[in-house]
């Protein structure tokens, strides 16, 4: 039988709406009087709290509130980001476009994006997001602005538009953010799209030899043989088509998966603590971070509980992350960052199923909050 390709950024069920697609779909229910909220789901909830008890070398957490950590696990550990990466990538738009450097509201046309999509490796993001986008009116004759590229990495993942923002952007400027925000345990950021190529099995060698020779490879080297592939797509429409995801199997997709840029719980809380806080950036840059990663507060519940929430997830099949951060109208302010690696699929599927509810419990009952200790 025919191995699927695992590589994505969200799931089918989170592609019906841009709230849900975020990962956030069960807080828009609650309640805006916070003591009673019936919505929450404790035994979803009691499920990942399980499962995280009984995998804790699977899983790292680092939970802030009010400054205060009040959970921690494997928080210092670097694991894969998958899309959760792209933060990085918002926060760089929203600088650039704070400064003027590119102009936000300027038209692209899609097929300087369609270059960097490669179909069937993105859990169908790309496409999510363009449909969504022809609904919603954002699209004039074959160009979207900018912003709303910005909003499609962000809201539906697409790989595609983060691939040519990284390259608008600049790759070291795109990095720069890390020294920006003081992130230390962070490896280097690379054109994800592009690094899907080294793993084409060539003529008249083997998957295992392949595998073996990327093992070789240095941090460095990695990061420009997908830089070079990068290149291969900015300039040639055709070179998407040179990937044959029928060789992609799924011991390739793990060693891809492990080669992700990486980091740590607590410095992606820490992060967004800074974001939550306005800190960092100029005050016109959180005019951008407010349309693009704080998008669900576009939501009328969310306005009614909310001063702001961002929030961004990814997954490959092995590796679940998420980030969110938000300061209530009461003032309280959390930041949450949960990561799993070395997930079976069946397992990845099962905690994409618990997250919201256990965020939620997370956030909004204290008993669970006791409970949550390792």
């Amino acid at each position: 039988m025919e191995e699927q390709v695992l590589i994505k950024t969200t799931t089918p069920m989170r592609l019906q709406m841009p709230l849900a697609k975020a990962g956030i779909a069960l807080l828009i229910f609650l309640c805006t009087d916070l003591p009673v909220c019936g919505q929450l789901k404790p035994a979803l909830a009691d499920s990942m709290l399980n499962f995280i008890q009984a995998n804790r070398n699977k899983a790292a957490l680092y939970i802030t509130r009010n400054d205060t950590a009040i959970v921690s696990l494997n928080e210092n550990r670097r694991m894969p980001l998958a899309s959760t990466v792209k933060i990085i990538v918002a926060i760089e738009f929203a600088r650039q476009s704070a400064r003027e450097t590119i102009n936000e509201n300027a038209y692209i046309a899609l097929p300087e994006l369609d270059k960097f999509y490669v179909p069937g490796t993105d859990g169908g993001a790309h496409s999510a997001w363009i449909d969504y986008a022809r609904k919603n009116n954002e699209i004039r004759g074959d160009s979207v602005k900018l912003v709303d590229v910005a909003r499609g990495m962000i809201i539906f993942s697409s790989n595609a538009n983060t691939e040519y923002l990284m390259d608008l952007l600049g790759f070291d400027n795109v990095n720069n953010v890390l020294s920006q925000f003081d992130v230390k345990e962070h490896s280097v950021i690379f054109p994800l799209v592009g690094s899907l190529f080294l793993y084409q099995v060539p003529k008249k060698t083997s998957e295992s030899k392949l595998a073996k020779t990327i093992s070789g490879y240095s941090d460095k080297k990695y990061g420009l043989e997908a830089y070079e592939h990068h290149l291969g797509m900015k300039e040639d429409s055709g070179y998407r088509n040179r990937f044959r995801p029928e060789e992609f199997s799924l011991a390739l997709q793990k060693i891809w998966s492990d080669r992700l840029p990486a980091s740590t719980a607590k410095e992606y809380a820490l992060l967004v603590q800074s974001l939550n806080k306005r800190e960092v950036l100029e005050e016109p840059a959180y005019f951008t971070i407010a349309e693009v990663l704080e998008f669900p507060m576009e939501n009328k519940i969310f306005q009614s509980v909310f001063k702001h929430y961002g929030v961004k997830g990814g997954s490959t099949g092995f590796v679940l992350t998420h980030v969110l951060y938000f300061t209530m109208k009461n003032g309280t302010r959390m930041e949450l960052a949960i990561f799993f690696n070395d997930l079976t699929p069946e397992e990845e599927q099962k905690l994409e199923g618990w997250l919201d509810p256990f965020e939620a419990q997370v956030i909004f009952d204290p008993k669970f909050r006791e409970k949550v200790k390792f």
